[in-house]
């Protein structure tokens, strides 16, 4: 495909308001949790803030962020390119997440890949996995599609 055309697709994938935050958001707002969305002010832009609980939550996709799961491959052409921005993106969420806890905020990871290829009861254990980390206490934590458990 020409430059133009990939440039094109590269620029509508969209950043924020994606499949896996939104059931994120509409699973614990079911569930009585109020938050605010993509805080400028906190290290690494949360995608889900809990001021009550002094709680974030960011939902990662697992390419963008370099989860390791069979959704997650390495591109075949320009490996070079896409190993550093991989890479970046990898080290820009570690230092996030360790300015928030320098912070004092909890901080929980919800990867793509416990939605996808899930059934909707996979899906509410998740959510119900995260509802119970953020009336908890403890501190960072994910949410991963291969254990399905927070901790």
């Amino acid at each position: 495909m020409d430059a133009a055309t990939r440039s094109r697709m590269m620029a509508a994938i969209k950043g924020r308001d994606t499949k896996p935050e939104m059931t994120v958001r509409r699973g614990l707002h079911r569930r009585g949790f109020r938050f605010r969305l993509h805080d400028r002010a906190l290290a690494g832009r949360p995608d889900l803030i809990f001021p009550r609980y002094r709680a974030v939550i960011f939902v990662h996709g697992c390419f963008w962020h370099g989860h390791d799961c069979p959704f997650f491959r390495w591109p075949k052409s320009r490996p070079e390119f896409w190993r550093g921005k991989i890479g970046a993106n990898i080290e820009r969420d570690r230092a996030a997440g360790t300015a928030l806890r320098a912070a004092d905020w909890r901080v929980l990871t919800i990867w793509e890949c416990t939605f996808r290829g899930k059934t909707p009861e996979q899906h509410e254990a998740a959510l119900d996995d995260a509802a119970a980390w953020l009336s908890g206490s403890s501190g960072e934590a994910e949410i991963r599609g291969d254990n399905n458990g927070a901790g």
